[in-house]
């Protein structure tokens, strides 16, 4: 196999690959420059096939980007895939601000593929791992304070800085556009990287090398070309690369044995300090859990109800490891402010602003049930640290 650049294009980069000539052109995910760039490398080269660094979610995403309208609110939370969401959407704001601010739609070189295999009749590759899988790769990774920090980093894409220039996006040549955001978060955490990019080429590489055609034009973000020119002439196997994390085993321990220690301690309360003390201990319980996950949910200006279904939620569902507080709370705030379809349409434009973000009501759906459930983990460590010593 071998490898050189290819004409004026300093970002294409021509392989030999056995019969298969690959052309990779890297590129940056808001650019007008990579648009042009794919136009040019379309005429130049006149490949039979056109890979694109995109997979079937996103490419529907991108053709179709009122695709939130239908998002269900409600699955969202008996799923328990309000946080995951709101990841998601911190991602998306990221390059969506970018690409306000020159003018150039985030994913458009991707599109300007898509169109050119159109117009050209060149075979078109979704060559990208699906992105849900890659994310919950990376999600599998992390901790519980790995995850709430990647929620944080990812939410501070809306306060990016607003003096971004053309010449400053073009450097983002240099790194995938997931790696742009995430990038100094995996530089802690390892195991990001491996998920996030070094997965990924191989995948990229797997499905260029079984693309029909001998001219393929490979449209990526330029930080996978070294891995993917070291994959290419690899036989991989792409099946562990697509399974889904499996579940860590010590997150069950904790779940099942808190609510076992909890209720060990109130019965060890009672026969060794007798009843008024075990209800001393349970009203410690039921207040302590019960404000922790009230007053959390208070913070996303949450409806009286929903705060009341927190209070009282909480200290039982602590002790029921098949519910969440969350769950109550979001769908009670759910049920009071129910969503209309101008707010699910609006849901990308809400992560423009921390005001815009706060005052949409998914936002606020999201927002309560992420919010119950770590008030709750908070007044369970609490509650039962004091219970403990009450105890001992």
């Amino acid at each position: 196999m071998s490898q050189q650049n290819q004409g004026n294009l300093e970002n294409l980069h021509r392989i030999q690959a056995g019969e298969k000539t690959v052309y990779l052109l890297g590129t940056a995910h808001v650019s007008q420059q990579s648009v042009d760039d794919v136009q040019q490398a379309v005429e130049q080269i006149r490949p039979d096939t056109i890979c694109v660094e995109l997979c079937s979610s996103r490419y529907q995403t991108l053709v179709h980007p009122d695709v939130w309208k239908n998002t269900d609110i409600y699955q969202v939370i008996k799923e328990n895939k309000a946080l995951f969401l709101l990841a998601q959407l911190g991602l998306s704001a990221f390059y969506r601000k970018m690409g306000q601010k020159l003018g150039v739609k985030p994913g458009a070189e991707m599109l300007e593929g898509v169109r050119q295999a159109e117009r050209t009749g060149a075979e078109l590759v979704l060559a990208d791992r699906d992105v849900n899988i890659t994310l919950k790769r990376v999600w599998g990774s992390l901790s519980m304070w790995g995850k709430f920090k990647l929620l944080m980093q990812l939410l501070a894409g809306m306060a990016f800085p607003g003096d971004i220039k053309k010449e400053d996006i073009e450097k983002l040549k240099n790194k995938d556009q997931l790696q742009v955001v995430m990038d100094e978060f995996s530089r802690s955490f390892p195991q990001i990287q491996k998920s996030l990019i070094d997965e990924r080429d191989q995948y990229l590489a797997h499905k260029i090398a079984e693309s029909p055609g001998k001219n393929i034009l490979v449209i990526v973000g330029a930080g996978h070309i070294p891995g993917i020119t070291r994959y290419l002439d690899q036989d991989i196997d792409i099946a562990p690369l697509t399974e889904m994390p499996g579940k860590a085993v010590w997150p069950t321990i904790l779940k099942w044995g808190i609510p076992l220690v909890i209720i060990g301690l109130l019965v060890f309360g009672f026969v060794t300090q007798g009843a008024q003390h075990s209800v001393q201990s349970i009203y410690i319980w039921i207040l302590v859990n019960g404000l922790c996950s009230a007053l959390a949910v208070s913070l996303a200006l949450a409806h009286p109800y929903t705060i009341i279904a927190a209070f009282v939620a909480a200290p039982l569902t602590s002790l029921n490891p098949t519910m969440a507080a969350g769950w109550i709370a979001g769908l009670v705030q759910a049920w009071v402010k129910k969503p209309l379809v101008s707010d699910l349409e609006h849901l990308p434009k809400a992560f423009t602003s921390v005001k815009a973000f706060w005052m949409n009501p998914v936002c606020r759906i999201l927002l309560v049930v992420v919010l119950a459930n770590q008030g709750s983990v908070l007044g369970t460590f609490v509650a039962g640290t004091w219970i403990f010593t009450r105890v001992f």
